[in-house]
């Protein structure tokens, strides 16, 4: 049967992150992919140059067209932008529920751009974490969310995954790609276990929606497997291939994206 996952996020026209990478990555995965954009984006390799937040009315009535018409297996939540268009998500999912609910805390462009305004990360916290079936931040939005230092270290990543589970989701994929390490270590953390997930470093610029990437991975998937650790584990492996063959595509002249189809072209 045909998993169905929607992407609640904003739209990156050079294909690389937002919903065009979820887009991807779902179809790469063999799942079937559907958007509700909260955000219009002016950005290519180089960053963003503008952003356009959709209003929470019309975030709304995308979502309930294709709910009340199509079952929806899972959905990757991404780009929110403000605190009027979190609020609008929350209740759209708190009253039209979704079995498999993915955050993807995003709050800064790779280029420094914010995403994300400030009043609007307590509202993700207190609204949208206790909805989470798992939550995917970096180390920057991990300190941003429990409003403390960065981690620099390993013990310091569990530390601070455990009080991100305090706040209501289900589980915790602390991921350490801004650690200053020769691996890039991730951290599942639920309520029964704490399990280490490494990969080598890639040498590549290209890695301009890496986040988006990962966290749709995992929506398509979770569905598929019915287990979140190796739902994980499988998205994880399909990012590490997108990272690698990242320098077969030349995309633009800044970050390039990774390559989402490199098991095809």
């Amino acid at each position: 049967m045909t998993t169905i996952t929607l992407t609640i996020a904003g739209s990156d026209p050079s294909g690389g992150a937002g919903i065009q990478a979820d887009l991807k990555t779902f179809s790469a995965l063999g799942a079937y992919g559907m958007s509700v954009i909260t955000a219009l984006t002016a950005q290519s390799t180089q960053g963003v140059d503008a952003v356009l937040a959709i209003p929470p009315e019309f975030i709304e009535a995308q979502f309930n067209t294709l709910y009340q018409d199509i079952q929806i297996d899972s959905v990757k939540i991404g780009m929110l932008m403000n605190k009027e268009i979190v609020i609008a998500v929350h209740h759209l999912l708190q009253t039209n529920p979704i079995p498999i609910i993915v955050l993807d805390t995003v709050m800064v462009a790779k280029g420094g751009h914010p995403l994300l305004k400030s009043n609007a990360v307590t509202t993700i916290r207190e609204r949208l974490l206790p909805l989470a079936t798992i939550i995917t931040p970096n180390l920057p939005e991990a300190a941003a969310l429990l409003d403390c230092n960065e981690a620099k270290t390993e013990d310091d990543m569990q530390k601070q995954g455990c009080e991100l589970l305090k706040l209501g989701c289900k589980a915790v994929l602390m991921k350490g790609g801004h650690l200053l390490s020769h691996e890039s270590p991730d951290y599942l953390i639920t309520q029964d276990s704490i399990i280490r997930m490494t990969f080598p470093r890639i040498q590549t610029k290209n890695t301009h929606g890496t986040g988006c990437t990962l966290s749709a991975a995992i929506s398509a998937l979770v569905p598929k497997y019915n287990n979140l650790e190796e739902a994980i584990k499988q998205a994880k492996n399909y990012l590490q291939g997108a990272i690698s063959h990242a320098d077969d595509l030349t995309i633009g002249k800044g970050d390039g994206p990774t390559h989402h189809f490199y098991h095809w072209w």
